[in-house]
């Protein structure tokens, strides 16, 4: 039994051994042009969640962060989205994505932006459609750069640079 729910600090360090396993170490991971979006900040208030074990092993994690998207003003960047191998293909990676979502719409979100495979993440309604006229501070595939919207026309015509726009990490917890 999996139970999704809000990222607590002492999920932190099985959450970046998740992430680095997932995605080639800390060093590849970190280079990423999300990551720019994502250094030094905290993520969006009510929005990281950890999927646990009935043990409590950390076995999934989402987060997202508070964004500018341009013209189409304030909107979440999601990731990463990394669970376990022993859970994969399991719909895990669904049910964090399904939970994130409902969370950020249930807290009055606009949008989502994400970098990601469409084949995976078009299910839950991303397009590359939405993010057509936006840009990322870095390289990306454009295929690969895909929005959602949770209010109706929110990334209409938007156009521009994504920036960071949430809470900074104070003092030690920079560390996390």
């Amino acid at each position: 039994m999996v139970a999704i729910r809000a990222e607590i600090s002492s999920d932190i360090p099985a959450r970046e051994a998740l992430l680095n396993k997932g995605f080639g170490g800390a060093a590849k991971r970190l280079r990423k042009t999300s990551e720019k979006l994502r250094r030094e900040r905290l993520p969006a208030e009510g929005l990281a969640f950890t999927a646990v074990t009935a043990r409590g092993r950390v076995v999934g994690t989402v987060r997202l962060w508070n964004i500018i998207a341009g013209s189409a003003g304030p909107a979440l960047l999601l990731g990463p989205l990394a669970v376990d191998d022993s859970f994969r293909g399991k719909g895990l990676g669904s049910a964090l994505m399904v939970h994130a979502l409902k969370a950020a719409r249930d807290l009055g979100h606009a949008s989502v932006i994400l970098v990601g495979d469409e084949a995976y993440y078009q299910r839950f309604g991303f397009s590359a459609e939405h993010t057509k006229g936006l840009h990322l501070p870095g390289p990306v595939e454009r295929e690969r750069f895909l929005g959602l919207e949770l209010e109706e026309e929110a990334l209409d015509d938007a156009e521009g640079l994504i920036a960071a726009s949430g809470r900074m990490v104070e003092g030690e917890r920079k560390a996390a």
